[in-house]
């Protein structure tokens, strides 16, 4: 969820070097070139294994960004390094697979950028507690310490907006950095954290071996909108505008194979997809690939199906932020997304849409 699913660090350099950006594009892009010329596009994402994450991998699985005409180098963000969105942000990559959201907080600190493909409509999060926790609901989080991938980041964000709406200040409760994977597990074996808001597989983990259980579904479509009284649009490719300006040939080509990766996971089984990504993802020292599954079966419903920033997807996203105390309601919606290169790309391939696209006001 970028801002580390999410993780950003607050301390990292976002500040757009115009001369930086340049000379990244110019190397790492080719979409200005012929007809006959395939751009190369380095897209980092907020970690490449989860779950939340896993249409760009499967589309490189697929052959999809090949058929599509476009070479994507990508990288995955470490814990500890620099942020998927930053390092797009600071020209050391093209793209990013990060948050929607982060669109926003960057038109609040003054830089232009844009999600150009939406892949989910949900976080794919989970409040993950301890049973003697006593949290059922946001509601007693008061007092509680609580467990996100890392200060600033999209679970941070979503953590502090599940208390607001059950009345509760910044104060009432402790927020501290715990990762994923196995750090977030630990977190919750050694007291450290009462609840941790994670992902899959990380969830899945923490469930096979009893030290939790969800107490808030963020995973699904459906249960972003019932807590968060809308679908919360998450996972998608986000890219300074500028950037997109000058090499809308190669963002067409990666949002073409990103759609049809879409329509993919839509139309297979949870199996299917366990079965074209790498073994490392599937099964690890987390999870066996029986448990990936059944993970993936559960919270699957994340996915958007044809690519489109769904309507109401950005109001819901920027109340969050407002709510918070991220961003005001002078953020213009408008610049913060475009349906434009997705609709374009189901209307090229034949692809049915099922999803309301957004209009500019979210």
């Amino acid at each position: 969820m970028s801002r580390r699913p999410v993780a950003v660090a607050a301390s990292l350099l976002t500040v757009l070097a115009l001369g930086t950006v340049s000379a990244c594009s110019g190397n790492s892009s080719a979409a200005s070139g012929g007809s006959g010329s395939t751009p190369t596009v380095k897209l980092m994402a907020g970690g490449l294994d989860k779950q939340i994450y896993l249409p760009y991998q499967l589309a490189q699985q697929l052959g999809f960004y090949k058929k599509y005409g476009v070479n994507v180098e990508l990288s995955t963000e470490q814990d500890g390094g620099v942020g998927a969105e930053d390092a797009m942000a600071s020209g050391q990559v093209d793209m990013s697979g990060a948050w929607y959201n982060h669109t926003i907080d960057f038109q609040v600190k003054g830089k232009a950028v844009e999600d150009v493909v939406q892949l989910s409509g949900a976080p794919g999060e989970r409040e993950m507690c301890t049973t003697k926790s006593g949290v059922k609901s946001a509601a007693d989080f008061k007092g509680k310490t609580l467990g996100v991938t890392d200060l600033g980041s999209g679970t941070d964000t979503l953590t502090q907006f599940l208390a607001a709406q059950k009345g509760l200040k910044t104060k009432d409760l402790s927020r501290i950095a715990v990762g994923a994977g196995s750090t977030a597990v630990a977190a919750l074996q050694n007291g450290k954290a009462a609840c941790v808001m994670t992902t899959q597989p990380t969830v899945a983990a923490i469930q096979k071996k009893g030290v939790g259980s969800s107490a808030i579904d963020l995973a699904t479509t459906a249960g972003a909108k019932a807590a968060m009284g809308g679908a919360w649009p998450a996972a998608s490719v986000i890219a300074r505008t500028d950037w997109v300006n000058s090499h809308k040939d190669a963002v067409q080509r990666v949002v073409n194979a990103l759609v049809a990766t879409m329509h993919w996971i839509n139309t297979h089984s949870a199996t299917d997809i366990a079965n074209k990504l790498p073994q490392s993802y599937v099964q690890n020292q987390l999870v066996t690939k029986a448990d990936y599954i059944s993970a993936l079966t559960q919270d699957k419903g994340q996915f958007l199906p044809d690519g489109i920033m769904p309507a109401g997807g950005p109001k819901t996203v920027l109340a969050t932020e407002e709510l918070v105390g991220h961003a005001t309601s002078k953020v213009n919606l408008a610049t913060t997304f475009t349906n434009d290169f997705a609709i374009k790309a189901n209307k090229t391939e034949g692809f049915k849409t099922t999803t309301t696209p957004a209009g500019p006001n979210g």
